[in-house]
């Protein structure tokens, strides 16, 4: 088979057993070409005279555009890039917001063969300095708002704006004209670099993630299964431009399925008027945050009216009281899945399996994946594991310039997710935290994860942290950083109330002892950096009794 029959052999046989997970598992191959490029072999064919809507971009504004539409503007920023001095091997760093021309020129730096270096928004200039020079950027493409903020990343980087002006830049061409053809001046391996993504360092510096032309178009078809999408499906995904989740399920797992991507835009969150635009798009697929889900379900879901049929959750574990007031409200479950920037979908809830609240799920068809606890030995609950025997398609070949974390990240035949997880005897996981997360007290293990889900059922709590804090007697105990709802103000009721309802619903020697009410450290990406309160918590005297401004302890109370 030539690379699109064998890439839609792999993708039909996933969309033949959507909901028959067994046989998926048992049935499913990864494609192997030699040479492939997606959008060559695989989007451009299925975008050929197709005047179904490939992308809709809603919220602030409304615009669609088809799949020819975006087949043929690619081709031509494809073809002005390489006018441009662009050629294959030359990294692009791409900092964009949700709009048209992040997806075109994705599309055009893959044909052209160009390693992408997605980039948020939110980025300033030492970070952006850093990344440039780190990932070896020649080209660095963004909008006429954030131009500056590139000043002082060298005279040897082309700059590219998609729109406005500045002197030391040049403009790409505004008309929304295209190339019926467009035919790169080589063919591409499939192991060449695709995307080089900087981690999101919720414990260390970011590391520098290395994607090829296999690992994630052909890897997102495990993407693509978890989120059951369709031909003609409607999927929204909310996630950031220049973060992993932002490809995997904004970009190529709808298009693997010959489905429609549907963004909101939003100049400031607004929970209400997002379900609007869910039934307004007649969206059938969303997925989305845990953050996101835990602000929904303090609306009056079961009055709001929506298209869907099929709910996600990735990013960090989704707490089970979320699903269950979702499903009270929609009739849908809220189906929760595990990857990595370095992976993709690894452990999912599939359709039409039993959904355990608060698990993972299980092994997506493509990977084999063991628990390995301190020893490197399989085990029943230890550091999640993918096996190397067979060569996965979508795993990272590594970390660029970096053979020190690459080797330890593939060491003993697994890839090595930093991960910790539990598994049942059915074969579901449940997540229980990074490695530098869990802690003991009491000689007990303590899973944070476990004790956040348990605080934000409590009605003052919008997002919670729990780390271990230095204690005299126990060596340690779980101690919560909190952020209140809105309208609550912190006080000793408050505490006590939380505090009481922890330890009516989990064992005493993992309550929580120390609540302190405070704005929680973040990546760029919005995950919390638990390291930070660890550290802060670390560093404090084990036998002092002071407390920090809003810190109560069980024994005040």
């Amino acid at each position: 088979m030539n690379p699109t029959e064998e890439f839609r052999h792999a993708r039909d046989f996933l969309l033949a057993h959507r909901t028959d997970y067994a046989a998926a598992c048992r049935g499913f191959h990864w494609p192997r070409p030699r040479y492939f490029n997606w959008v060559g072999d695989w989007f451009d064919v299925i975008a050929r005279g197709n005047s179904r809507t490939a992308l809709q971009i809603g919220g602030d504004g409304d615009l669609q555009l088809t799949f020819d539409e975006m087949r043929r503007r690619s081709n031509f920023l494809a073809a002005h890039l390489q006018s441009l001095g662009i050629v294959r091997g030359d990294r692009v760093l791409l900092m964009l917001g949700n709009v048209p021309a992040l997806w075109e020129l994705t599309l055009a730096c893959i044909k052209l063969g160009c390693p992408l270096i997605p980039t948020t928004t939110l980025l300033m200039p030492a970070d952006l300095g850093d990344r440039v020079q780190r990932g070896a950027a020649r080209v660095v493409v963004t909008d006429g708002v954030l131009a500056e903020r590139f000043d002082a990343v060298g005279e040897n980087v082309l700059r590219v704006l998609v729109q406005g002006s500045r002197p030391g830049w040049l403009t790409l061409p505004s008309s929304a004209s295209g190339l019926d053809e467009f035919v790169p001046a080589s063919p591409t391996a499939a192991d060449d670099p695709l995307f080089l993504y900087f981690t999101s360092g919720t414990t260390a510096k970011p590391k520098l993630v290395v994607h090829t032309h296999a690992s994630y178009p052909i890897g997102h078809l495990s993407t693509m299964y978890w989120l059951g999408l369709q031909p003609g499906d409607r999927h929204l995904n909310l996630s950031s431009p220049g973060w992993a989740k932002h490809a995997w399920s904004s970009f190529f797992a709808p298009w693997n399925a010959e489905a429609t991507i549907v963004m909101v835009n939003q100049a400031r969150f607004d929970a209400q008027n997002l379900v609007r635009e869910l039934a307004r798009c007649q969206v059938t697929s969303f997925c989305a945050p845990p953050t996101v889900w835990r602000a929904l379900i303090r609306l009056p879901l079961e009055q709001m009216k929506v298209s869907l049929r099929e709910l996600a959750s990735a990013g960090e574990p989704l707490n089970p009281e979320v699903i269950t007031r979702v499903r009270n409200a929609w009739g849908l479950t809220i189906r929760d899945g595990y990857g990595q920037t370095e992976t993709t979908l690894q452990i999912g809830n599939f359709p039409g399996q039993p959904v355990k609240p608060g698990s993972a799920g299980q092994v997506a068809p493509g990977y084999h994946i063991e628990l390995l606890d301190s020893d490197g030995q399989l085990a029943q609950e230890g550091e999640i594991g993918v096996s190397l025997t067979e060569q996965p398609v979508p795993v990272t070949p590594g970390y660029l310039n970096d053979p020190v974390n690459t080797a330890a990240a593939m060491a003993g035949g697994f890839y090595h997710t930093g991960d910790i997880a539990v598994r049942d005897a059915e074969g579901y996981f449940t997540y229980i935290g990074r490695n530098d997360d869990v802690f003991k007290c009491s000689d007990y293990k303590i899973s944070p994860f476990e004790l956040e889900s348990l605080l934000i059922e409590h009605v003052a709590v919008v997002e919670a942290a729990v780390v271990p804090s230095p204690d005299a007697q126990r060596l340690s105990v779980p101690k919560a950083f909190v952020i209140l709802a809105a309208g609550v103000t912190p006080s000793p009721e408050v505490a006590a109330s939380i505090l009481t309802f922890i330890r009516a619903r989990t064992s005493p020697f993992k309550r929580i002892r120390r609540i302190e009410f405070t704005d929680l450290p973040k990546t760029v990406s919005g995950k919390i950096r638990r390291v930070d309160l660890r550290q802060a918590e670390l560093a404090r005297d084990p036998s002092a009794t002071f407390r920090n401004p809003g810190e109560y302890w069980e024994e005040d109370l």
